[in-house]
């Protein structure tokens, strides 16, 4: 059966995504549009006509990541489980905040934040400020419910995301190996989303 154009335009976006990671890793930030078009097999214009620019490519990269660690929030079920989707969005955002590929981006939006600003803010809404903005959504929707009283949902989605990040990442980007096994991460998620929901119990 042939697919139709939407499936199509989804398998392309996908291609597009995975082949821009790669040729970031390799070129940084002055990777052309051109090589991550060739490597997804695409014409540049293909590229262009879904994103727009190179920033608005960096920051769907982003957002394809936000989407996985929020996962947990959107759930069927979450809202009368807290403490099953904090713990699970806290794993996969320690996960992803020491993946090596991660890490090696990050590196660069940083490098290059001087000269390209419009980069760094590209994924900084989309990443850090948006993931925040969807946990804030999850606790407003808690504490609606009757489940936590947290008055200032946007405060404490900042306080939920230090408590997981703690010194992770910055070890990361500075290629401190901190060692963390999949056990340590699970640990840390549950003890983050236990205590948070202590601090936040009605």
């Amino acid at each position: 059966m042939p697919r139709i154009a939407g499936q199509i335009d989804l398998a392309k976006g996908e291609a597009i995504l995975d082949a821009a990671i790669g040729v970031l890793a390799e070129r940084g930030l002055a990777a052309s549009m051109e090589e991550i078009a060739r490597r997804a097999g695409v014409s540049k214009q293909t590229i262009y006509n879904h994103y727009g620019s190179k920033a608005e490519l960096i920051a769907a990269l982003v957002e394809r990541r936000v989407t996985d660690i929020t996962a947990p929030l959107e759930m069927p079920g979450a809202d009368e489980h807290p403490e099953e989707a904090l713990a699970g969005f806290a794993r996969i955002m320690l996960q992803a905040l020491v993946n090596p590929r991660a890490t090696a981006l990050m590196r660069l939006y940083i490098q290059g934040a001087g000269e390209a600003p419009e980069v760094a803010r590209a994924v900084f809404e989309a990443g850090p400020k948006a993931s925040r903005a969807r946990l804030a959504a999850f606790l407003t929707r808690e504490t609606a419910a009757g489940r936590l009283a947290a008055d200032d949902p946007a405060q404490a989605a900042e306080f939920f995301g230090g408590m997981v990040a703690g010194t992770y990442q910055l070890a990361e980007l500075l290629g401190v190996d901190r060692g963390l096994t999949e056990p340590q991460i699970d640990h840390i998620a549950a003890e983050a989303a236990r205590r948070f929901l202590r601090a936040y119990s009605v």
